[in-house]
């Protein structure tokens, strides 16, 4: 340490006082090119490098994935939000009537459509009912109701029947759609929950008119409810496109007289080379034909013949003139 110590000292402080020679002026400094790094340090430097941009990659992927998640999260409630429900008919889903199922689709073009009727019953009863073909009136609401009555006095609102409580059935020419479910009665028909029975019967050439209610039958213990009726094309019964046997044998005659006609005349125009009314096939054959059709028409139809000969009557003596005076007696031989 001593030694280290000593080196490090300045060298005037080596010699005695008096006698130190002047400091030598310092040489001027040469640029060094720096140390070469160690090996090591280089490949330790590299993969730190690496660790920092894969950080950085990986901390810009977890964003962009949270970003993604999120996006899909949003776009999954919008789509919940703008999906509407439809009818769900009684029963689980293995136990479901196809046939019921078969009319839902059926009724599919009235699901858009909103329909509105009002009944007043004095000065004590004023409602408003709404109602939608296998949708929720108020799809914000969430609650299936499917048919809805406003109290317009007071504002209540009273769901009648909710789509996800659905029967339907049908006749040959309507469709019954029952919606059960609805709140319940209070001091009418036990307390038991309400429903709404929509009549809708055919009409052609109408997608739907005349929804109204006609009764509500809440008088009874048990399986009271509210009465609608519409007509709508959706009820009428498929038309038979099958074609009936003289249709067939009109639309074959048809067919072959169109065959015979455009083939005999490119018969005889293009290999006969005939010209005029000649290119109608067989036209001799037909000529004829027509003539000995007129000739029995003329026969037969007409009461007499068409040159009836001239009538000739005899002559009276009183059309006779006087005899003249003169007489040819002379002419008789003697």
């Amino acid at each position: 340490m001593g030694r280290a110590w000593v080196a490090s000292r300045p060298r005037w402080l080596l010699w005695p006082s008096g006698s130190a020679p002047a400091p030598a002026p310092a040489p001027a400094r040469r640029a060094w090119p720096a140390p070469e790094q160690p090996v090591l340090f280089r490949r330790a430097a590299v993969r730190a490098e690496r660790a920092v941009r894969g950080s950085r990659m990986s901390s810009h992927c977890h964003a962009s994935t949270v970003l993604v998640v999120f996006m899909a999260l949003a776009v999954g409630a919008g789509a919940e939000l703008l999906t509407e429900k439809s009818c769900d008919v009684v029963g689980d889903e293995s136990t479901e009537s196809q046939m019921e199922k078969a009319l839902l689709k059926k009724l599919e073009p009235l699901s858009q459509m909103r329909f509105n009727t009002t009944v007043k019953i004095g000065t004590t009863e004023n409602y408003a009912y709404h109602f939608r073909v296998c949708r929720e009136v108020n799809s914000s609401l969430h609650d299936f109701a499917g048919l809805v009555q406003m109290d317009r006095l007071s504002g209540k609102t009273t769901v009648i029947g909710r789509i996800n409580e659905t029967q339907v059935f049908n006749g040959s020419d309507w469709i019954m759609l029952i919606y059960k479910g609805g709140d319940s009665y209070g001091r009418h028909c036990s307390g038991e929950k309400r429903r709404a029975v929509i009549m809708i019967s055919c009409k052609q050439g109408i997608t739907a008119s005349s929804f109204s209610i006609i009764s509500e039958e809440r008088e009874k213990e048990q399986d009271c409810f509210y009465l609608f009726e519409m007509d709508s094309s959706v009820a009428c019964p498929a038309e038979d496109s099958h074609l009936s046997t003289g249709s067939i044998l009109l639309i074959t005659f048809s067919s072959v007289i169109a065959v015979y006609i455009i083939g005999g005349f490119l018969y005889q125009r293009l290999i006969v080379g005939a010209k005029g009314m000649e290119q109608f096939p067989h036209f001799a054959f037909w000529q004829d034909l027509g003539n000995l059709v007129a000739d029995g028409c003329d026969f037969v139809c007409r009461s007499k013949p068409r040159n009836v000969p001239a009538a000739y009557r005899g002559v009276g003596d009183d059309q006779l003139g006087d005899e003249s005076e003169e007489r040819d007696d002379h002419l008789l031989p003697m």
